[in-house]
């Protein structure tokens, strides 16, 4: 195809699927520098149905992109529920578990025709809030930004001068499996006390019910320790701010972000963004915290935009 057909056929736009667990979702952003939404819609994944579906679902989806807008993609940026591995091509750590040890990367680009770039939830969530989002908005200026999720899970994504470090191994950002505290007990990854043990949802929610007995869902337990009506509600959020802090100082003085945008329903918390910080203050290695601690703009949408600026031009 020529140049002049290539143009007139949008290849500039920007395309970009997040592989959800129960949803795949597709985006086609007009330009980098315009990133007007041309098309946004969702497939199910069905992924109870196999790895052999999930690609066709994929297919489907695309085809449905290309229909709609008459736009055929140069490539197609995916985010996805797990990593792939740099050195074996296959994919690890998925939660769909279908995709774990499959070639997806390959598998798509057969599939079609196009060539593929993939990052981790976490990496795409980092790079929709530097490229679309609250970095954007906010600190323009900023080179160096690190994505954290604290939900069910906790993960992270870097982002450098625009561009997703996925890293030698495809585990770059994974500060949730860093050794936190013995406390938090055996981790799926096989090790005891790493971070998503520690500060993540579920976790917290263990840490009251092992205090009290009571099984509560965490919004129920801030809301109690705001009101200052249960000690152990008090004592399981003061647990989060503190580990919040050692656990992020780490980060600081490892990478020294310009920005930290937290997402996940436990970066909903605001105490993370007063006494949070005053405990990142409290362990990073310096006589003030300069790093910005700010919430996402672009919610549960991050994923998908993210995914888009995988074969973006680097800011």
């Amino acid at each position: 195809m020529s140049k002049e057909k290539n143009s007139a056929a949008g290849n500039e736009s920007l395309w970009g699927i997040d592989l959800g667990g129960t949803k795949i979702e597709g985006v086609i952003l007009k330009s980098v520098s315009d990133p007007e939404i041309l098309f946004r819609d969702r497939v199910p994944t069905e992924a109870d149905q196999g790895y052999e579906h999930i690609l066709g679902q994929v297919k489907l989806l695309v085809d449905m992109m290309e229909k709609t807008t008459g736009i055929k993609p140069n490539g197609i940026g995916f985010a996805t529920p797990g990593t792939l591995d740099p050195k074996q091509g296959v994919m690890k750590n998925c939660n769909t578990v279908a995709m774990n040890g499959k070639p997806m990367k390959k598998d798509l680009e057969k599939i079609l025709g196009v060539k593929v770039e993939m990052a981790n939830d976490a990496d795409c969530f980092a790079l929709a809030e530097t490229r679309y989002g609250v970095v954007k908005e906010r600190f323009p200026d900023a080179r160096v930004v690190f994505g954290v999720i604290m939900g069910t899970g906790v993960g992270g994504g870097i982002v450098i001068d625009g561009k997703a470090i996925v890293g030698l191994q495809g585990i770059a950002g994974e500060w949730g499996h860093n050794f936190l505290d013995e406390s938090g007990g055996p981790c799926y990854c096989g090790k005891s006390g790493c971070v998503e043990m520690v500060i993540s949802g579920p976790a917290l929610q263990r840490y009251y019910y092992k205090e009290t007995g009571n099984n509560k869902p965490l919004k129920d337990i801030v809301a109690l320790a705001e009101s200052k009506v249960d000690p152990t509600a008090q004592k399981t959020i003061q647990r989060l701010i503190e580990f919040f802090g050692k656990s992020l100082s780490v980060i600081i003085n490892i990478l020294d972000p310009d920005v930290i945008v937290i997402g996940g329903g436990v970066g909903n918390i605001d105490l993370l963004y007063d006494r949070g910080v005053d405990s990142v203050k409290k362990y990073v290695f310096n006589n003030r915290l300069d790093t910005r601690i700010v919430k996402p703009s672009l919610g549960d949408s991050a994923g998908v935009f993210g995914a888009a600026f995988l074969l973006a031009d680097p800011l």
